[in-house]
């Protein structure tokens, strides 16, 4: 199911899109541990593991989080804030969670629809005009909804980089990944309400999702919290990058819906677990955003080299022998993260790392509690 390590690497971009353990965390866990095939692993067992497999990859720090029969079955923290000053992660660590930042934003965005806030196939110009369209492009733009934009087939590119937008194909009849769809609709969501695109959206983020999840330390701005516990990522080499928001060219004020969450793998979970357990949306809400609204053609490379077929409202989609898989990686370079529900299992899964090393940890990962990805 993994293919080689530079493929599954390349593609991980494109979504965008060590210490033993005793010292590394606390201890919450089940006795037993079950993987996605059925396999029961001992959680002491899995957490020498983990610790192992940390160490052959040099990876500095991880917060991973298990979701058994729909509830949170295990949550352990390894390795280093930061790999100079050697203090160790713990269960406060904070770390940026990129991509991830997307699937709970898609739920947020759901919340908006079951409130008669925001229409999901309604054109999002005749909310808010974006002020950034190439001239070229101007009409069909018009033809964007928010359903578009979460099933990525805007014609968006990824990142604007300040330059005016052309779209790459009319809206709706192709797949290409943007983040910057997904930020124009947060615009369009700070309108409606009220609040802005910043603190205020935020504000309203939490009120409708990370409170009623109790999540309380998960957000998409800065805060006093994140300044106190978030980790350090690590370049290539393994050195440690930043951990303040005037890095990167984030300014910490502004609710980046593609990427500028901040959480950690415990606090993440309990939004699986509301995925699993159909909670805070209606029953037929979760099913619209679970559902395919993306076919990918046969050439597409994340369907040829890593079996995805499509997308859903926030979420790839990979079809395996234990059911629809529902999964996103994070990847901001010098942090990265990956989440996945199999609702037919009832099996979720997530974690963070303050460093480039996802792909083979999932790797190493995926021997023992597999498949994940």
């Amino acid at each position: 199911m993994i293919q080689s390590k530079t493929k599954i690497k390349s593609l991980f971009a494109l979504l965008l899109i060590s210490f033993s353990f005793p010292s590394c965390c606390s201890q919450e866990n089940k006795t037993l541990i079950t993987s996605v095939s059925g396999n029961t692993v001992p959680s002491t067992v899995l957490d020498t593991k983990i610790d192992s497999i940390l160490k052959s990859i040099d990876m500095p720090g991880l917060s991973i989080a298990i979701v058994n029969n729909s509830e949170l079955v295990y949550h352990n923290t390894f390795g280093v804030i930061n790999s100079e000053t050697k203090e160790p992660v713990n269960k406060k660590t904070i770390f940026e969670g990129a991509s991830l930042s997307k699937p709970i934003f898609a739920y947020f965005v759901m919340k908006m629809v079951e409130k008669g806030i925001l229409d999901l196939d309604e054109p999002l110009y005749k909310y808010l005009a974006h002020p950034g369209i190439a001239e070229v492009s101007k009409e069909d733009y018009r033809l964007i909804t928010a359903r578009m934009v979460l099933s990525h087939r805007t014609g968006f590119p990824n990142h604007s980089k300040g330059k005016k937008i052309k779209l790459a194909f009319k809206p709706d009849t192709d797949f290409m990944y943007s983040g910057e769809a997904f930020q124009y609709l947060a615009a369009v969501i700070g309108k409606l309400n009220g609040v802005g695109y910043k603190s205020d959206l935020n504000a309203l983020f939490q009120k409708e999702v990370t409170k009623p999840l109790r999540m309380p330390n998960t957000t998409f701005v800065w805060n006093s919290y994140i300044e106190k516990h978030k980790a350090f990522g690590h370049d290539d080499e393994g050195k440690p990058t930043q951990n303040n928001p005037s890095y990167g060219g984030w300014s910490g004020k502004s609710f980046n819906a593609y990427s500028s969450l901040h959480s950690e793998a415990k606090e993440y979970a309990k939004f699986l677990v509301a995925l699993l357990q159909q909670q805070g949306l209606k029953k037929e809400t979760l099913a619209i955003m679970l559902k395919e609204h993306t076919r990918f053609k046969d050439d597409n490379p994340l369907k040829q080299q890593i079996g995805q077929t499509g997308w859903g409202l926030g979420m790839a989609q990979k079809p395996t022998e234990y059911g629809m898989m529902h999964m996103h990686t994070g990847n901001n370079h010098d942090f990265q993260a990956y989440m996945m529900v199999l609702p037919e299992k009832k099996f979720g899964i997530v974690f963070f790392t303050n460093s480039n090393k996802a792909i083979p940890f999932i790797q190493g990962l995926n021997t023992i509690i597999g498949p994940i990805f």
